[in-house]
């Protein structure tokens, strides 16, 4: 398959390009800097730019002759009270969580709508279900693309279009890192399994919804039993 990861430099998104590849699948990933990847096309360009999207593409199409599946992974967040955060902080957070999300789907279900088969994978969040203090507009953003998700799907069935999401629960990743150890203890002492999820267990998620053709409309909740 051909597969376009976004935010693929790092965390859940180098896990799962590096999981594809590895599995033999063309893999091409985005980032907002310059990285490079062994056996994956990286390309450098931010998801809340429309035309840098489609440049993205573009640059796929040219190597890959298309794409199968978009992992809708690009993300970024930020933690502190609502009443504190400025306008332009929150323009971001929309703009990447759930523009990118947007941008890149428009531009390749165009693609996918020609082939007559293809499928989105939205990653999401725990958050986007339940809501988080002091991670407003973060979740906010992360109900828009389970919202966005399952619209989607009823939208793009008839097309055989997939569309689902994985919402994540506390992932071991460079996002959490700036959590302290306390703020860790406490969390992995509401999770069940007492620990938070790897990046690896994420992309096992992804390709079971690559394999499965029944499965669209779906947010698949992977969080260790937290919610």
């Amino acid at each position: 398959m051909r597969i376009f990861i976004t935010g693929g430099s790092r965390g859940i998104g180098r896990a799962m390009a590096e999981h594809f590849a590895n599995l033999g699948h063309k893999v091409a990933i985005c980032s907002r800097n310059p990285v490079t990847l062994n056996k994956i096309l990286t390309l450098t360009g931010d998801v809340a730019d429309y035309n840098a999207c489609q440049a993205m593409f573009a640059q796929i199409f040219a190597d890959f002759g298309g794409i199968d599946v978009l992992v809708n992974n690009a993300a970024i967040a930020h933690t502190g009270y609502f009443a504190d955060m400025p306008p332009a902080a929150w323009k971001n957070l929309v703009n990447i969580n759930l523009g990118g999300v947007i941008n890149c789907s428009h531009i390749a279900i165009n693609q996918m709508l020609s082939q007559g088969k293809g499928q989105i994978i939205n990653i999401s969040s725990i958050w986007g279900n339940m809501g988080a203090s002091c991670e407003a507009v973060y979740s906010a953003t992360k109900g828009g693309v389970n919202a966005f998700t399952k619209a989607l799907a009823r939208e793009l069935g008839p097309a055989n279009i997939r569309i689902n999401a994985i919402a994540c629960g506390v992932v071991n990743t460079e996002m959490n890192s700036n959590l302290s150890p306390p703020e860790k203890n406490a969390l992995t002492g509401q999770i069940p399994l007492g620990r938070f999820a790897n990046p690896q267990e994420i992309a096992v998620t992804a390709e079971f919804l690559m394999n499965n053709n029944y499965v669209t409309g779906q947010i698949i909740t992977i969080d260790g039993g937290l919610t």
